[in-house]
C-alpha cells in the first residue's frame, strides 16, 4: 500500500531491504542523573527551546533515503544529527528508503524535565526473508539528557506489534504521523498513525483502512473506526491516521481517504478526548463537510489531509477547555477550479460540539489571491494561540496555511503560505500572503520549490521548510523560522535561516525541512 499525494516526499516510498526483527517492548528510560529544566522542546534541559530538522530523504553511511534528523540547540550548544546509525539506537541500521524522520513529535516520557523526541520511520522493513513485511513502520522514541537528545539512555524501538495490541504487517507504515504531548491528567501521552494498516473485520480484511495507538501513562490500545463509539464503518482505502494532531485535553484524527455519500475520499476527522473511557480515549465527535459546515462532501476533496489544533480558553472559564482545530481541504474544487483547495477552523467543546468558526479559501471576499487549479490550499496547516493565559480573542489566534501548488509571476508551483487571523470577522481583513523574496521569507522563488509543503508552528515563531528548494543557494533544502510579530508587522526582529552546510550544520542532505 502507498498512500499517494499530489506533492514531491509525500509518497511513502518502498523500503527494499530487511530490517531487524524482534522489537521487545519497554518502559520509558530512567530519569537522567542530572536534573533537567526543561520546556517545551528542550532536549538538553536548559530552559531553551530547541528545534529538530529532519531530512527523511537523506543519505546516510551510503545508503540513499535512509533518513535523519538534525538537532538545533538554542544555546551555544553545536548542532548534532541522529540517524539509525548513530549510538543508541537498539540495533536498527540505515537501509535504503527507511525515510526516518517522516514524522516527529516530542514530549517528557520520563519526567526528567528534558523532552524527548518520537520520530517515525513508517517504511521500515521488518522480518527477514521470505517473512520480510515491507512498510511495517517502527517509531523510536530518543530521550533526552543535559548532554543533548540521544546522549544519555538508549532509545526505546517500537513497532506496532511492540507497542500495544496489534501486530507488525506489511504495508501498515506505522510512524507515518505522530502526536505527543502532555495531557490534563498530567500523564505523557502518545498517538501513532498507521494509515495503511488492514483492518480485520467480521473474519474479512480490509485493505489501508488506517489505525491509531495510543499510549497516556498506563494505557496503550488500539483505535480503529470499529471500536466502540468511533464514527463510521471500516472501509478500504480509508486512511484513518494519516493526520493528528492534539492538545492537553483533545486529539484529532484525520481520514482523507474517507468515502461519504458515494463521493470517495471525501474525507473527514474523528475528534478524541484524552479524558479515558473503559482504558481508551473517548470519541467525541465527528466532523465532515456535509455535518453544518460551509462547503459539500465531493470526491476527492481530502478533507483531514492536513490537522493542527490549539488551546482555546472561553470567556467564561479560568483555563482552556476548549481547542480550536484546523482542518485542511487540498483536494477541494473552488467553484469551476479543480484542486484549489480550502481550509475549514473549528471549535471543540468539551461535550464534544463543534462550531465552525472560519471556512478559508482564496476565493473568498477581500483574501488575497484568486484559487488556480493544482494550488491544494490547505496542503498543511499550522495554528497557534500565542497566549493560552488569557481569554481566546483574535489578537492571540494565528492560522498559517500552506498553498504548495500557487504558480507565482509565471514559476508553476512555486508555492506560498497564507496568514490568516481566523477569529476576525472578515477572513480578508488582514491575510497575507508569504512568499521566498518578499517580506519576511528571504531568497528567490523557483518553480517546484513547493513553499508551503512543511509548516509547524510554535506559540511565538512560525516554521516553514522549504525541502525541495530549487534557489542554488539553498538546494539541499532550508528552512526559515519567523515571529509571528514580524508576521504582523508590529516588530523587525528578522527571519532566522538554517540550511546544510551554514550555522555549524554539516553540508548534507537532499530534502532538509521536510519536517521540523
Amino acid at each position: 500500500m502507498k498512500l499517494k499525494f499530489s506533492m514531491p516526499g509525500i509518497v511513502a516510498a518502498a523500503g527494499l531491504l530487511v530490517a531487524a526483527s524482534g522489537l521487545v517492548f519497554t518502559d520509558a528510560a530512567p530519569a537522567a542523573a542530572a536534573a533537567c529544566a526543561g520546556v517545551g522542546s528542550d532536549y538538553n534541559g536548559d530552559g531553551l527551546i530547541d528545534n529538530v530538522v529532519t531530512d527523511p530523504q537523506a543519505t546516510v553511511s551510503g545508503v540513499k533515503e535512509a533518513g535523519l534528523i538534525r538537532v538545533i540547540y538554542a544555546g551555544d550548544v553545536p548542532a548534532t544529527e541522529i540517524s539509525q546509525a548513530s549510538p543508541n539506537m537498539e540495533s536498527v541500521a540505515p537501509e535504503q528508503s527507511d525515510r526516518f524522520g517522516s514524522a516527529i513529535a516530542w514530549t517528557d516520557f520520563n519526567g526528567d524535565g528534558c523532552t524527548d523526541l518520537i520520530v517515525g520511520t513508517p517504511n521500515e522493513d521488518l522480518g527477514s526473508g521470505a517473512e520480510v513485511m515491507r512498510d511495517a513502520g517502527i517509531i523510536h522514541i530518543i530521550y533526552g539528557s543535559p548532554a543533548g537528545l540521544g546522549a544519555g539512555a538508549p532509545a526505546t524501538l517500537y513497532g506496532q506489534g511492540s507497542f500495544g495490541p496489534g501486530a507488525n504487517e506489511a504495508g501498515d507504515l506505522f510512524g507515518y504521523a505522530l502526536q505527543a504531548g502532555t495531557a490534563a491528567s498530567g500523564n505523557p501521552y502518545l498517538v501513532v498513525g498507521s494509515p495503511g494498516e488492514d483492518v480485520l473485520v467480521d473474519g474479512v480484511s480490509v485493505p489501508d483502512a488506517g489505525s491509531v495507538s495510543y499510549a497516556e501513562g498506563n494505557t496503550r490500545g488500539a483505535i480503529t473506526q470499529d471500536s466502540p463509539g468511533v464514527f463510521g464503518d471500516v472501509e478500504s482505502g480509508d486512511q484513518f491516521g494519516a493526520a493528528l494532531a492534539g492538545t492537553n485535553r483533545y486529539f484529532a484524527v484525520g481520514e482523507p481517504g474517507e468515502t461519504l455519500e458515494d463521493a470517495a475520499a471525501a474525507g473527514g476527522v474523528t475528534v478524541f478526548s484524552h479524558t479515558l473511557t473503559n482504558g481508551m480515549p473517548t470519541p467525541l465527535t465527528w466532523i465532515d463537510q456535509g455535518e453544518g459546515l460551509t462547503g459539500a462532501l465531493e470526491p476527492g476533496d481530502r478533507f483531514g489531509a492536513a490537522l493542527s489544533m490549539a488551546n482555546y480558553r472561553p470567556s467564561n472559564q479560568t483555563y482552556n477547555t476548549d481547542a480550536l482545530l484546523a482542518i485542511g481541504a487540498p483536494g477541494e474544487a473552488i467553484g469551476t477550479v479543480p484542486g484549489a483547495g480550502s481550509t475549514t477552523v473549528v471549535r471543540i467543546e468539551p461535550s464534544g460540539t463543534f462550531t465552525e468558526i472560519k471556512a478559508l479559501d482564496a476565493g473568498i471576499a477581500n483574501v488575497e489571491g484568486e484559487p488556480g487549479a493544482g494550488d491544494s490550499f490547505g496542503q498543511r496547516v499550522a495554528l497557534t494561540n500565542t497566549d493560552t493565559g488569557v481569554v481566546t480573542n483574535t489578537s492571540t489566534i494565528r492560522l498559517a496555511v500552506g498553498v504548495p501548488g500557487r504558480d507565482i509571476d509565471g514559476l508553476v508551483d512555486a508555492g506560498v503560505v497564507h496568514v490568516f487571523k481566523p477569529l476576525d470577522a472578515d477572513a480578508g481583513s488582514a491575510d497575507k500572503i508569504i512568499k521566498r523574496g518578499s517580506g519576511v521569507l528571504p531568497g528567490t522563488p523557483h518553480a517546484r520549490d513547493f513553499t508551503g509543503i512543511a509548516l509547524r508552528s510554535g506559540t511565538s515563531v512560525l516554521y516553514i521548510g522549504i525541502p525541495y528548494s530549487k534557489d542554488p543557494a539553498t538546494s539541499k533544502g532550508v528552512l526559515y523560522t519567523m515571529p509571528w510579530t514580524d508576521i504582523d508587522g508590529t516588530t523587525n526582529v528578522g527571519t532566522k535561516t538554517f540550511q546544510p552546510g551554514a550555522g555549524g550544520l554539516s553540508d548534507i542532505g537532499t530534502a532538509f525541512a521536510t519536517v521540523g
